[in-house]
């Protein structure tokens, strides 16, 4: 009778522990509902030119993974695809591109894009195969810049700075073309016939008396621009590198994040080390 009772006992116990179970609750997945979701890693897919945003973005890899997201790279190797990537939601973000470039996509195409956060500055470069400064450049000298409208007002501006050229009054910097020269006593040529990134391999081959190229696309081509630069522009310049995104998407907490992280210390010492003031970082 002992052994029954002490049967019927135990069986009683297993019944209510098995009932109980440990007091979690499983999701229909089979995981824990009362697990935080914040552990479940976010994925995010950034667009970005090879050099140095690219390289910028793998080094912040780790310290987004230890955030919870998980960051995907895509490349490419001109400004207009990674646009038209973010518009069609096969990126979450790009950055490759500066702000007055950004402003110039949105309002020939459309684009409801905006500015999550400056990164960088790439400052333009001056390179001559022929002279090793401005002041030699010759009577007619050819000056061959990117096809790329966005960037001729800060070409311009910067050979004015240098004392190349003079542009009409009250004209704007950012916007600024060829045609808003008023002074020009060298007779420069202008040649805009190219692609940005074809500049690199326009310089290499010898043609034209200088050739103006974005920093990003000279690192590429095994260029220093603090080096090998006849010239080059300020660091003052205006034209920060952004995390673009859809609009809304700029309140995403992941997309946040990835600003916070790209803007940190370890981050900005990373950029100083690696391009030594041919990238500068900016913190706002």
């Amino acid at each position: 009778m002992k052994k029954w009772l002490l049967f019927i006992t135990t069986l009683a116990i297993a019944l209510v522990l098995a009932a109980c179970g440990t007091g979690e609750k499983t999701s229909p997945e089979g995981g824990n509902a009362g697990e935080s979701n914040e552990k479940e890693s976010k994925t995010l897919v950034v667009g970005a030119s090879n050099v140095p945003h690219a390289e910028i973005l793998e080094e912040a890899k780790p310290l987004l993974e230890e955030k919870g997201i998980e960051l995907e790279i895509e490349t490419f190797q001109d400004y207009i695809v990674p646009n038209q990537a973010l518009e069609s939601k096969e990126l979450d973000a790009n950055y490759f591109q500066h702000i007055p470039y950004l402003e110039a996509q949105m309002k020939e195409h459309g684009y409801k894009f905006t500015n999550a956060g400056g990164i960088h500055i790439e400052p333009i470069g001056v390179y001559s195969k022929k002279y090793k400064s401005l002041e030699e450049l010759p009577e007619g000298a050819h000056i061959i810049m990117s096809s790329s409208v966005a960037d001729h007002g800060r070409i311009l501006s910067m050979l004015e700075k240098e004392g190349l050229i003079k542009l009409n009054a009250g004209v704007e910097k950012t916007t600024a073309t060829i045609d808003d020269i008023a002074e020009n006593a060298k007779n420069l040529e202008f040649d805009t016939e190219y692609e940005a990134s074809l500049l690199p391999q326009i310089y290499n081959n010898g043609e034209g008396d200088a050739v103006l190229i974005n920093s990003n696309y000279a690192i590429d081509a095994g260029l220093n621009p603090l080096d090998d630069s006849i010239a080059i522009e300020e660091e003052d310049s205006p034209y920060v590198n952004v995390i673009a995104v859809r609009e809304g998407d700029e309140e995403k907490e992941e997309i946040k994040t990835l600003v916070e992280v790209l803007r940190s210390e370890e981050i900005q010492n990373f950029i100083l080390e690696k391009y030594e003031g041919a990238v500068v970082p900016v913190s706002e």
